[in-house]
Protein backbone atom coordinates (compact mmCIF):
# COMPACT_ATOMS: atom_id res chain seq x y z
CA UNK A 1 0.00 0.00 0.00
CA UNK A 2 2.51 2.05 0.61
CA UNK A 3 4.70 1.60 -2.27
CA UNK A 4 1.61 2.60 -4.24
CA UNK A 5 1.12 5.41 -2.44
CA UNK A 6 4.58 6.69 -3.27
CA UNK A 7 3.83 6.35 -7.03
CA UNK A 8 0.40 7.94 -6.93
CA UNK A 9 2.03 11.26 -5.64
CA UNK A 10 5.10 10.51 -7.89
CA UNK A 11 2.65 10.42 -10.94
CA UNK A 12 0.86 13.96 -9.47
CA UNK A 13 3.57 16.01 -8.53
CA UNK A 14 6.02 15.16 -11.36
CA UNK A 15 3.96 17.23 -13.81
CA UNK A 16 3.54 20.07 -11.72
CA UNK A 17 7.08 20.16 -10.77
CA UNK A 18 8.20 20.08 -14.54
CA UNK A 19 5.82 23.36 -15.68
CA UNK A 20 6.98 25.28 -12.56
CA UNK A 21 10.69 24.85 -13.98
CA UNK A 22 10.27 25.82 -16.74
CA UNK A 23 8.18 28.56 -15.80
CA UNK A 24 11.34 29.65 -13.75
CA UNK A 25 13.32 28.86 -17.03
CA UNK A 26 11.71 31.32 -18.97
CA UNK A 27 11.63 34.14 -16.75
CA UNK A 28 14.55 36.62 -17.97
CA UNK A 29 17.46 37.28 -15.75
CA UNK A 30 17.56 39.30 -13.12
CA UNK A 31 18.69 42.97 -14.02
CA UNK A 32 22.12 44.08 -13.31
CA UNK A 33 22.76 45.85 -10.39
CA UNK A 34 21.64 50.21 -11.06
CA UNK A 35 24.66 50.61 -9.15
CA UNK A 36 27.23 48.65 -11.07
CA UNK A 37 26.82 50.69 -13.93
CA UNK A 38 27.40 54.21 -12.72
CA UNK A 39 30.29 52.36 -10.50
CA UNK A 40 32.14 51.59 -13.73
CA UNK A 41 30.71 54.84 -15.28
CA UNK A 42 32.66 56.93 -12.44
CA UNK A 43 35.50 54.93 -12.41
CA UNK A 44 35.98 54.87 -16.00
CA UNK A 45 35.43 59.17 -15.66
CA UNK A 46 37.95 59.43 -12.92
CA UNK A 47 40.48 57.34 -14.69
CA UNK A 48 39.94 59.40 -17.46
CA UNK A 49 40.61 62.39 -15.21
CA UNK A 50 43.67 60.95 -13.47
CA UNK A 51 45.40 59.68 -16.76
CA UNK A 52 45.20 63.15 -18.27
CA UNK A 53 47.26 64.68 -15.08
CA UNK A 54 49.46 61.94 -15.27
CA UNK A 55 50.32 62.68 -18.75
CA UNK A 56 50.57 66.42 -18.12
CA UNK A 57 53.09 65.70 -14.96
CA UNK A 58 54.91 63.12 -16.92
CA UNK A 59 55.44 65.98 -20.29
CA UNK A 60 56.28 67.88 -17.90
CA UNK A 61 59.12 66.22 -15.80
CA UNK A 62 60.60 64.91 -19.43
CA UNK A 63 60.59 68.76 -20.78
CA UNK A 64 61.98 69.50 -17.37
CA UNK A 65 64.48 66.69 -17.77
CA UNK A 66 65.45 67.51 -21.61
CA UNK A 67 65.73 71.17 -20.89
CA UNK A 68 68.24 69.66 -17.65
CA UNK A 69 70.36 67.90 -20.06
CA UNK A 70 70.33 70.05 -23.24
CA UNK A 71 72.22 72.33 -20.29
CA UNK A 72 74.62 70.00 -19.17
CA UNK A 73 75.31 69.93 -22.74
CA UNK A 74 76.08 73.04 -23.30
CA UNK A 75 77.93 73.67 -19.71
CA UNK A 76 80.58 70.96 -20.62
CA UNK A 77 80.87 72.72 -23.99
CA UNK A 78 81.64 75.86 -22.30
CA UNK A 79 84.17 73.51 -20.17
CA UNK A 80 85.77 72.73 -23.26
CA UNK A 81 85.91 75.84 -24.43
CA UNK A 82 87.43 76.92 -20.81
CA UNK A 83 90.29 74.57 -20.87
CA UNK A 84 91.11 74.95 -24.73
CA UNK A 85 91.14 78.83 -23.55
CA UNK A 86 93.62 78.00 -20.65
CA UNK A 87 95.77 75.78 -22.79
CA UNK A 88 96.49 78.71 -25.00
CA UNK A 89 97.15 81.10 -22.79
CA UNK A 90 99.69 78.24 -20.79
CA UNK A 91 101.03 77.87 -24.51
CA UNK A 92 101.26 81.71 -25.00
CA UNK A 93 103.19 81.72 -21.37
CA UNK A 94 105.70 79.16 -22.27
CA UNK A 95 106.36 81.12 -25.63
CA UNK A 96 107.22 84.55 -23.23
CA UNK A 97 109.34 82.72 -21.21
CA UNK A 98 111.28 80.43 -24.19
CA UNK A 99 112.18 83.96 -25.56
CA UNK A 100 112.85 85.41 -22.42
CA UNK A 101 115.35 82.96 -21.94
CA UNK A 102 117.16 83.16 -25.23
CA UNK A 103 117.46 86.79 -24.87
CA UNK A 104 119.48 86.42 -21.54
CA UNK A 105 116.53 87.17 -18.97
CA UNK A 106 118.36 85.21 -16.45
CA UNK A 107 121.00 88.41 -16.15
CA UNK A 108 120.49 90.88 -13.43
CA UNK A 109 118.16 94.10 -14.21
CA UNK A 110 121.46 95.99 -13.20
CA UNK A 111 124.04 93.94 -15.71
CA UNK A 112 121.34 94.04 -18.31
CA UNK A 113 121.54 97.82 -18.07
CA UNK A 114 125.24 98.40 -17.93
CA UNK A 115 125.42 96.42 -21.06
CA UNK A 116 122.71 97.88 -22.70
CA UNK A 117 123.37 99.99 -26.01
CA UNK A 118 119.93 101.87 -24.62
CA UNK A 119 119.12 101.63 -21.31
CA UNK A 120 116.10 103.93 -21.62
CA UNK A 121 114.41 101.64 -23.94
CA UNK A 122 115.43 98.70 -22.43
CA UNK A 123 113.71 100.00 -19.18
CA UNK A 124 110.68 100.57 -21.27
CA UNK A 125 110.64 96.96 -22.34
CA UNK A 126 111.08 95.22 -19.19
CA UNK A 127 108.19 97.53 -17.84
CA UNK A 128 105.86 96.41 -20.83
CA UNK A 129 107.00 92.75 -20.18
CA UNK A 130 106.48 93.14 -17.12
CA UNK A 131 103.14 94.43 -17.38
CA UNK A 132 102.55 91.80 -19.80
CA UNK A 133 103.00 89.11 -17.80
CA UNK A 134 101.00 90.63 -14.87
CA UNK A 135 98.06 90.78 -17.85
CA UNK A 136 98.99 86.81 -18.39
CA UNK A 137 98.90 86.19 -14.91
CA UNK A 138 95.47 87.47 -14.26
CA UNK A 139 94.35 86.06 -17.43
CA UNK A 140 95.24 82.94 -16.34
CA UNK A 141 93.78 82.73 -12.73
CA UNK A 142 90.34 84.41 -14.16
CA UNK A 143 90.71 81.26 -17.05
CA UNK A 144 91.20 78.69 -14.18
CA UNK A 145 88.54 80.42 -11.75
CA UNK A 146 86.27 79.97 -14.99
CA UNK A 147 86.80 76.46 -15.19
CA UNK A 148 86.23 75.75 -11.71
CA UNK A 149 82.93 77.39 -11.82
CA UNK A 150 82.12 75.39 -14.46
CA UNK A 151 82.90 71.93 -13.86
CA UNK A 152 80.98 72.52 -10.24
CA UNK A 153 78.01 73.73 -12.63
CA UNK A 154 78.31 70.86 -14.89
CA UNK A 155 78.03 68.51 -11.62
CA UNK A 156 75.06 70.37 -10.46
CA UNK A 157 73.62 70.06 -13.12
CA UNK A 158 73.76 66.66 -13.97
CA UNK A 159 72.94 65.47 -10.22
CA UNK A 160 69.49 67.61 -11.21
CA UNK A 161 69.42 65.55 -14.62
CA UNK A 162 69.87 62.66 -13.09
CA UNK A 163 66.97 63.07 -10.78
CA UNK A 164 64.70 64.67 -13.22
CA UNK A 165 65.43 61.34 -15.29
CA UNK A 166 64.48 59.20 -12.25
CA UNK A 167 61.41 60.99 -11.08
CA UNK A 168 59.98 61.25 -15.09
CA UNK A 169 60.92 57.13 -15.56
CA UNK A 170 58.75 57.07 -11.79
CA UNK A 171 56.10 59.20 -13.59
CA UNK A 172 55.89 57.30 -16.82
CA UNK A 173 55.28 54.10 -14.50
CA UNK A 174 52.45 55.45 -13.09
CA UNK A 175 51.58 56.44 -15.85
CA UNK A 176 51.17 53.80 -17.61
CA UNK A 177 49.64 51.70 -14.06
CA UNK A 178 46.77 53.81 -14.38
CA UNK A 179 46.48 53.28 -18.34
CA UNK A 180 46.30 49.65 -17.43
CA UNK A 181 43.30 50.09 -14.98
CA UNK A 182 41.64 52.46 -17.32
CA UNK A 183 41.73 49.81 -20.43
CA UNK A 184 40.26 47.16 -17.90
CA UNK A 185 37.40 49.70 -16.36
CA UNK A 186 36.57 50.83 -19.90
CA UNK A 187 35.72 46.84 -21.42
CA UNK A 188 34.26 46.18 -18.08
CA UNK A 189 32.13 49.83 -18.87
CA UNK A 190 31.33 48.06 -22.19
CA UNK A 191 30.39 44.68 -21.27
CA UNK A 192 27.96 46.31 -19.11
CA UNK A 193 26.61 48.55 -22.24
CA UNK A 194 26.63 45.21 -24.62
CA UNK A 195 24.07 43.66 -21.99
CA UNK A 196 21.67 46.65 -22.11
CA UNK A 197 21.86 47.49 -25.79
CA UNK A 198 21.04 43.60 -26.40
CA UNK A 199 18.31 43.48 -23.95
CA UNK A 200 17.02 47.31 -25.13
CA UNK A 201 16.60 48.86 -21.94
CA UNK A 202 19.09 51.57 -21.16
CA UNK A 203 20.25 51.51 -17.32
CA UNK A 204 19.44 54.59 -16.86
CA UNK A 205 21.33 58.42 -16.54
CA UNK A 206 24.79 58.38 -14.46
CA UNK A 207 25.04 61.67 -13.49
CA UNK A 208 28.91 62.07 -13.79
CA UNK A 209 30.54 64.71 -12.27
CA UNK A 210 30.65 68.08 -15.11
CA UNK A 211 34.07 69.53 -16.04
CA UNK A 212 33.70 73.12 -16.36
CA UNK A 213 31.75 73.56 -19.25
CA UNK A 214 33.09 75.94 -22.07
CA UNK A 215 32.57 79.96 -21.56
CA UNK A 216 31.61 82.36 -24.50
CA UNK A 217 30.62 79.50 -26.95
CA UNK A 218 27.12 78.70 -28.57
CA UNK A 219 28.82 75.87 -29.86
CA UNK A 220 31.56 72.88 -29.61
CA UNK A 221 32.92 69.70 -30.68
CA UNK A 222 31.01 66.87 -29.36
CA UNK A 223 34.01 65.48 -28.02
CA UNK A 224 37.13 67.39 -26.97
CA UNK A 225 39.84 65.31 -28.16
CA UNK A 226 39.44 62.85 -31.29
CA UNK A 227 40.67 61.46 -34.46
CA UNK A 228 38.14 61.83 -37.41
CA UNK A 229 37.45 58.30 -39.37
CA UNK A 230 34.53 57.67 -41.38
CA UNK A 231 32.86 60.93 -42.86
CA UNK A 232 29.35 61.80 -43.34
CA UNK A 233 28.04 60.55 -47.17
CA UNK A 234 31.30 57.81 -47.32
CA UNK A 235 30.76 54.40 -48.69
CA UNK A 236 31.28 51.27 -46.45
CA UNK A 237 30.34 47.65 -46.30
CA UNK A 238 28.78 48.20 -42.87
CA UNK A 239 25.95 50.79 -43.91
CA UNK A 240 22.93 49.85 -46.33
CA UNK A 241 23.41 53.13 -48.09
CA UNK A 242 25.88 55.90 -47.42
CA UNK A 243 27.17 56.76 -43.81
CA UNK A 244 24.92 59.50 -42.54
CA UNK A 245 27.14 61.02 -39.82
CA UNK A 246 30.90 61.73 -38.99
CA UNK A 247 32.95 59.62 -36.73
CA UNK A 248 34.89 60.44 -34.16
CA UNK A 249 37.78 58.26 -33.20
CA UNK A 250 38.27 57.95 -29.07
CA UNK A 251 38.16 55.94 -26.14
CA UNK A 252 35.83 53.93 -24.29
CA UNK A 253 34.42 56.32 -21.65
CA UNK A 254 35.54 59.54 -23.40
CA UNK A 255 33.05 62.19 -22.56
CA UNK A 256 30.51 63.21 -25.14
CA UNK A 257 28.89 66.61 -25.10
CA UNK A 258 26.23 68.33 -26.36
CA UNK A 259 27.65 70.40 -29.33
CA UNK A 260 24.75 73.34 -27.94
CA UNK A 261 21.82 74.10 -25.71
CA UNK A 262 18.56 72.21 -26.00
CA UNK A 263 16.53 69.18 -24.36
CA UNK A 264 16.96 65.97 -24.78
CA UNK A 265 14.47 64.01 -26.83
CA UNK A 266 15.33 60.49 -26.97
CA UNK A 267 17.63 58.25 -24.96
CA UNK A 268 17.74 54.58 -26.59
CA UNK A 269 19.63 51.23 -26.54
CA UNK A 270 19.42 48.73 -29.10
CA UNK A 271 19.58 48.73 -32.86
CA UNK A 272 22.06 50.07 -35.10
CA UNK A 273 22.78 52.65 -33.44
CA UNK A 274 23.71 51.13 -29.98
CA UNK A 275 22.98 53.06 -27.15
CA UNK A 276 21.94 56.65 -28.52
CA UNK A 277 21.09 60.23 -27.69
CA UNK A 278 18.97 62.97 -29.37
CA UNK A 279 19.08 66.23 -28.59
CA UNK A 280 16.53 69.17 -29.84
CA UNK A 281 18.60 72.18 -30.23
CA UNK A 282 17.28 75.67 -29.60
CA UNK A 283 17.08 76.34 -33.00
CA UNK A 284 15.24 73.88 -34.13
CA UNK A 285 17.91 71.18 -35.20
CA UNK A 286 18.70 68.05 -33.68
CA UNK A 287 22.06 66.37 -33.06
CA UNK A 288 22.17 62.56 -32.38
CA UNK A 289 25.18 60.78 -30.35
CA UNK A 290 25.63 57.03 -30.99
CA UNK A 291 27.31 53.68 -29.61
CA UNK A 292 27.63 54.65 -26.57
CA UNK A 293 28.35 52.73 -23.47
CA UNK A 294 26.26 54.89 -21.22
CA UNK A 295 23.90 58.03 -21.10
CA UNK A 296 24.58 60.93 -18.54
CA UNK A 297 21.02 62.58 -19.23
CA UNK A 298 17.54 61.11 -19.36
CA UNK A 299 14.59 61.98 -21.44
CA UNK A 300 13.38 65.20 -21.07
CA UNK A 301 16.73 66.60 -19.33
CA UNK A 302 17.49 70.24 -20.69
CA UNK A 303 21.35 70.46 -21.90
CA UNK A 304 23.70 73.38 -22.12
CA UNK A 305 26.53 73.30 -24.07
CA UNK A 306 29.51 71.03 -23.81
CA UNK A 307 27.24 69.23 -21.04
CA UNK A 308 28.27 65.57 -21.39
CA UNK A 309 25.25 63.63 -22.67
CA UNK A 310 27.31 60.07 -22.42
CA UNK A 311 30.60 58.26 -22.48
CA UNK A 312 31.90 56.74 -25.99
CA UNK A 313 31.45 53.06 -26.65
CA UNK A 314 30.99 50.68 -29.38
CA UNK A 315 27.37 49.57 -29.21
CA UNK A 316 25.29 48.74 -31.86
CA UNK A 317 26.77 47.49 -35.43
CA UNK A 318 29.99 49.42 -34.40
CA UNK A 319 33.75 47.59 -35.47
CA UNK A 320 35.12 49.81 -32.80
CA UNK A 321 35.21 52.55 -29.88
CA UNK A 322 33.93 55.79 -31.25
CA UNK A 323 31.31 58.27 -31.72
CA UNK A 324 28.96 58.55 -34.49
CA UNK A 325 27.59 61.79 -34.38
CA UNK A 326 24.68 63.05 -37.21
CA UNK A 327 22.80 67.02 -37.54
CA UNK A 328 19.43 66.13 -38.34
CA UNK A 329 16.52 68.03 -39.86
CA UNK A 330 14.25 65.96 -37.68
CA UNK A 331 14.70 63.69 -34.37
CA UNK A 332 14.53 60.78 -37.26
CA UNK A 333 17.24 58.66 -38.92
CA UNK A 334 17.01 59.78 -42.27
CA UNK A 335 17.08 63.39 -42.00
CA UNK A 336 21.14 64.02 -41.87
CA UNK A 337 23.08 66.93 -43.28
CA UNK A 338 26.41 67.05 -43.32
CA UNK A 339 27.94 67.87 -39.67
CA UNK A 340 31.18 68.88 -40.92
CA UNK A 341 29.95 72.02 -43.31
CA UNK A 342 27.13 72.59 -41.13
CA UNK A 343 29.65 73.31 -37.75
CA UNK A 344 32.10 75.48 -39.81
CA UNK A 345 28.89 77.77 -40.73
CA UNK A 346 28.47 78.24 -36.19
CA UNK A 347 32.16 78.50 -36.18
CA UNK A 348 33.29 75.08 -35.07
CA UNK A 349 36.67 73.48 -37.22
CA UNK A 350 36.59 69.80 -36.86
Amino acid sequence: MGHQQRDWRRRLFTPLLCALLSSIALLPAPPASASDGPSVSVEVAQLLDEVGKASASYERGLSASVAERARVDQLQWQLADRRRELKKLHDKLGSVARAQYRSGGDLAPTMELMFADDPDELLRGQRLFEKAQLTMDRLLDGAKEAEELTVVAEEKAREAWYRLDARTAELAKIKRGIESKLESARWSLQAQADRSAAAGQCAGAVRLPQSELPEGSAWVTPVEHYSLSAGFDSAGQRWAHRHTGQDFAVGIGSAVRAIGAGRVVSVSCGGGFGMEVVVQHNDGWYTQYAHLAAVTVDQGDRVRTGEWVGQAGTTGNSTGPHLHFEVRLTPHFGSAVDPVAWLRKRGVWL
